[in-house]
């Protein structure tokens, strides 16, 4: 079945960075465009950045643009989120994602950006 497992969350400090990581399995990874959500506490949950199975292609939301960047590893079956220049406002639960006829969520990490 699918399984997507994420990790590198944490409690950082405005300004700071951090690197999330997805492990993926159960599905063809290398064929599928994957994407990293959030969701904070009383929030819709957000697209944040998009990928495309090839990794040529990437997509982000305004609020993240200049500050995050995805990235993929074909062989490895990973998905990646750099994040730089945190800010309290990026405080969410981060959820790797793919859409393949219906979403399949993993069970999220949870970024906290706080001094």
């Amino acid at each position: 079945q699918v399984q997507l497992v994420e990790s590198g969350g944490g409690l950082v400090q405005p300004g700071g960075s951090l690197r999330l990581s997805c492990a993926a399995s159960g599905f063809i990874f290398r064929t599928w465009p994957m994407n990293w959500y959030r969701q904070g506490p009383g929030k819709e949950r957000e697209l944040v950045a998009s990928i495309s199975a090839g990794g040529g292609s990437t997509n982000y939301a305004d609020s993240v643009k200049g500050r995050f960047t995805i990235s993929r590893d074909n062989v490895k079956r990973t998905v990646h989120l750099q994040m730089n220049s945190l800010q309290p406002e990026d405080t969410s639960l981060y959820i790797c994602n793919v859409h393949m006829g219906r979403h399949y969520w993993g069970q999220g990490t949870q970024v906290t950006v706080s001094s």
